[in-house]
């Protein structure tokens, strides 16, 4: 507008408007709690707090009316803009709020611009058009580095939200919730109680945030429908559940898990709260661990106690293998797995060589010369007679060293 003969008369006006700039911040704080629900509802903001930004960015907006030229980057008027925008997203307050109140901002501008040149009697209507027009070319340019600088402040503070949860599920799988604050905090974050009863699930989890998110959903609300809530957390290879029984049942539970996941998993015994959710985990593991390569399930460790056992002595259930199964277990696989599955059979049938044949689904001739070739590699008799525990023991321990 410079050079034009009312471009005087017209920075006079937003001069004055500069010095109403306290009155137009009372109106527009106003507006804001009449208009903007928001901000009576959230008491993230305290009215001081929004009154002086009100203040900085219409005083702001008010410059950029004067003289628009002067490009963005850098521009010292947005400092305001970016503050705001930055501010409000760490009190939480949401966007589209944070932006109505700019849109009122720029109402209350406009209308006392307009009432300024009546009063003033001396700036022309087209010149007044003009700067109406720069209201809202002002509060657009305001608005977009409100949300810059809130999209940026959001992004920084979930990246710290994630960093500050998974410490808390580190230190939670440790132990450190026998520190009964460490609990509340803890509870606090992933919304479930300090008090059990619980189940741990450790789950073999696709290292893709969007695989692993969706099977998350699926297995919450599965877990949900069946009245039990849970938190996950990803970890380095697998996925973590923590689940509160509440009012459902462990059996629910574990079936809602079976329906959902495709993968291996374990589950641990039932625990009281918070405080015993390092052991369930430790237990969860270990029944992972008990499942043979390749077998897709969700196995309790309750039902793989001895398995179990073996894993927390690896030393002892080598030396279990070796004592009893040691020169089969030296047999290419092609060879030792048709004895080791036929002498796992014959355990399990009491030592029946008949039985052992109608299981196997193989002649009990068959049977019989397995059983031979391994007298003869491991020096064990097998004669149908009461047979020792170990080798039960040894037989399961050889399937986990297998899948080893």
């Amino acid at each position: 507008m410079a050079g034009r003969d009312d471009a005087a008369p017209v920075r006079l006006l937003t001069e004055s408007l500069l010095g109403s700039v306290p009155a137009l911040t009372d109106l527009l704080v106003g507006a804001i709690y009449e208009q903007n629900p928001a901000y009576r509802r959230m008491s993230s903001v305290p009215r001081e707090d929004l009154w002086q930004s009100c203040h900085d960015n219409i005083t702001r907006i008010v410059q950029l009316i004067t003289d628009p030229d002067q490009p963005e980057g850098g521009d010292e008027r947005f400092d305001a803009a970016r503050a705001t925008g930055s501010r409000r997203a760490q009190q939480r307050m949401p966007l589209e709020d944070v932006i109505r109140s700019f849109r009122l901002g720029g109402r209350i501008v406009r209308t006392a611009l307009i009432d300024q040149s009546r009063l003033r009697g001396d700036v022309d209507t087209d010149a007044l058009l003009e700067m109406v027009g720069r209201v809202w070319d002002a509060v657009d340019a305001v608005s977009s580095q409100v949300e810059l600088s809130y999209r940026s402040a959001e992004r920084q503070l979930v990246r710290a939200d994630e960093q500050r949860r998974a410490a808390l599920w580190e230190g939670l799988l440790q132990g450190r919730a026998k520190d009964l604050a460490f609990a509340h905090e803890v509870a606090r974050t992933i919304g479930l109680p300090v008090g059990g009863p619980y189940v741990v699930a450790v789950v073999d989890a696709h290292q893709d945030e969007d695989r692993s998110a969706d099977l998350v959903a699926r297995v919450r609300q599965r877990l949900a429908a069946a009245r039990v809530e849970s938190a996950w957390q990803m970890r380095a290879d697998s996925l973590v559940g923590l689940i509160a029984l509440g009012e459902g049942s462990t059996d629910a539970a574990l079936t809602a898990l079976r329906e959902v996941l495709r993968v291996p998993a374990g589950a641990s015994g039932v625990v009281s709260g918070l405080a015993e959710v390092d052991i369930a985990y430790w237990q969860a593991t270990l029944a992972r661990r008990t499942l043979p390569g390749g077998d897709v399930a969700v196995v309790e460790l309750e039902q793989r106690l001895p398995e179990a056992l073996l894993l927390s002595s690896p030393e002892l259930a080598e030396r279990l293998v070796q004592r009893w199964l040691g020169p089969v277990m030296k047999l290419p696989a092609s060879e030792r797995r048709p004895l080791l599955d036929t002498l796992e059979t014959w355990v399990l049938s009491g030592g029946s060589v008949r039985r052992t044949a109608e299981l196997a689904h193989c002649h009990r001739n068959t049977v019989l010369n397995r059983l031979h070739r391994i007298t003869q590699l491991t020096g064990h008799e097998f004669d149908g007679g009461e047979f020792e525990i170990e080798l039960a023991l040894a037989l399961r321990a050889a399937r986990l060293l297998d899948a080893s």
